[in-house]
C-alpha cells in the first residue's frame, strides 16, 4: 500500500494552513486509492514523524514526502534530510522516498507564469 506526504513549513497563523487542506482534498477526489497525509516542519501538525506513523498504523509500506516549498533552502537541505532519516530509523518497515520540492518542477513555475498572465 502506498501513500503520500505533502510536506510544508508549518506557521503561526492557523490560517496559513488552508492551502494545504485544499490541496489534500484535491488529492483525495482525483486520486481516492492513494492515503494521503499533511505534516509540518515547524508551528504545526502533525510533524512528518507523526504523519509517518499515522499511515504505518494504516499498513501503508512506501510514502513519497513531497515537500511544498518553492525552493531548496536550509530547511530542504539541513532539516528534512534529517526529519527523514529519523523517520526511517523509527520506521524500518517503512520505504520512505522524497520528491524534490514543488518549486523545482517545471510545471509549476509554468503554473505560476499562467496565473500571472491571467492576472495582467
Amino acid at each position: 500500500m502506498k501513500a503520500l506526504i505533502l510536506f510544508g513549513h508549518g506557521a503561526r497563523d492557523i490560517r496559513w494552513r488552508e492551502p494545504f487542506d485544499r490541496l489534500k482534498d484535491k488529492w483525495v477526489a482525483q486520486h481516492p486509492d492513494v492515503l494521503v497525509e499533511l505534516a509540518f516542519l515547524e508551528m504545526m501538525n502533525p510533524s512528518l514523524e507523526s504523519a509517518v506513523g499515522s499511515l504505518a498504523s494504516q499498513g501503508v509500506k512506501e510514502i513519497a514526502v513531497l515537500p511544498v516549498f518553492f525552493g531548496q533552502g536550509g530547511h530542504l537541505r539541513n532539516d528534512f534530510p534529517t526529519l527523514l532519516a529519523n523517520c526511517r530509523a523509527k520506521f524500518p518497515e517503512i520505504t520512505l522516498s522524497d520528491i524534490p520540492a514543488v518549486g523545482e518542477d517545471e510545471a509549476v513555475l509554468q503554473a505560476i507564469i499562467s496565473l500571472a498572465a491571467r492576472s495582467i
